[in-house]
């Protein structure tokens, strides 16, 4: 079944219908989703579309949107507290204000990388006498993951540092900032634990289309047909082509986790700002399993990007990464200044690996 996503007749036909239906209307879409970008631009998407039909990626990297001053705040409790730090893989080398977490393990830190929470839990089950602090981050697809280990009970010694954040408050932001967007591709592995239902009053309020895509390129490209549609007849309402795997309703089970377990909060974006309503917060009967209560630490400030660096703006889908003057120069995944070149959900990482591959070879 899957096979049909990946038909290049297919897509191939289907292009030529998104042509002829956005026929010579200026069509920008965002999507905000690392995966989706990843898809785009490995299969070499937009060279199928019409000069007239822009896919632009939005804020869908959590790691490129996790803000240095948190960084920072776990690199000094690591350093000078003796706190075991865990985090994921795609975080370690993403730059805070001071240092990224490789520098300060370099340093002599104690920062693990797990594969998820229920890692580093374990971890400290075996070490009684360590304090450990997870560093929790992503959107809705990995916040039920945290919450059934907060709800199931944590270890004395063990606190979180949450930074999951909410991708519906983030598009109502960008619709509300006043950006030419015409629509979105609302992304599949969020909209597994959300819904489709989740973006509807957002498509009613503002009249922007809407579709829920998979991440095959037929997925895509069907989405997009489906947005260049409803621009055409003047309508807007939101598209669940990844059927097959979202419900309407979302994960009932993982959003009541969720719901047990975290209460709502504003949160800081790097390279955007304060989004109202956008992340969470242990609730207080588990507070004292919040590092930041905890510990008394502060990670306040640290949503700029460095200087120089367009990641913000990349972020904010008003530039592409190949614009920056430090992409595939000074910024490169192996040496990165940004977070959107740390990733493998940053826009700039995969614009560096896939869309253009001379200036690649020019870096190395």
């Amino acid at each position: 079944m899957l096979s049909k996503y990946k038909d290049r007749d297919l897509v191939k036909k289907t292009a030529e219908k998104i042509e002829e239906v956005a026929d010579a209307e200026t069509l920008r879409i965002m999507h905000v989703c690392g995966t989706h970008e990843w898809a785009i631009t490995h299969n070499g998407l937009r060279d199928l579309l019409p000069e007239n039909v822009q896919v632009v990626a939005g804020p869908g990297c959590p790691v490129c949107v996790t803000p240095g001053g948190e960084i920072d705040a776990l690199c000094r409790l690591a350093l000078e507290g003796g706190v075991v730090v865990t985090t994921f893989g795609d975080v370690l080398r993403v730059p805070g204000r001071e240092r990224s977490l490789a520098e300060a393990k370099a340093s002599g830190a104690d920062v693990r990388v797990v594969y998820g929470i229920s890692d580093a839990i374990g971890m400290a089950r075996q070490e009684t006498g360590r304090e450990f602090v997870h560093f929790a981050i992503g959107f809705e697809t990995t916040a039920p993951t945290t919450a059934v280990e907060v709800i199931k009970g944590l270890p004395p010694n063990f606190s979180l540092f949450l930074s999951h954040k909410l991708i519906p408050p983030a598009i109502q932001y960008l619709l509300e900032s006043g950006a030419k967007i015409d629509g979105f591709i609302c992304p599949g592995h969020v909209s597994t634990i959300i819904g489709a239902d989740a973006y509807k009053d957002l498509s009613s309020k503002y009249s922007k289309p809407m579709a829920v895509a998979g991440f095959e390129p037929l997925d895509i490209m069907l989405a997009i047909l489906n947005i260049a549609l409803q621009n055409r007849k003047g309508i807007a309402y939101v598209y669940n082509e990844y059927a097959r795997a979202v419900r309407a309703s979302g994960n009932k089970i993982a959003l009541g986790a969720m719901e047990k377990a975290f209460q709502v909060s504003d949160a800081e974006w790097r390279g955007i700002g304060t989004i109202q309503s956008s992340g969470l917060r242990l609730r207080q009967e588990n507070i004292k399993h919040d590092a930041e209560w905890k510990y008394g630490i502060s990670a306040v400030g640290g949503e700029r990007m460095p200087e120089g660096c367009s990641c913000g703006e990349v972020l904010l889908g008003t530039l592409r990464p190949e614009s920056c003057p430090l992409f595939g120069k000074e910024c490169t995944p192996e040496r990165p200044v940004g977070p959107c070149m740390v990733s493998i959900e940053g826009t700039c990482a995969i614009a560096f690996k896939y869309s253009d591959r001379r200036l690649r070879s020019q870096a190395e």
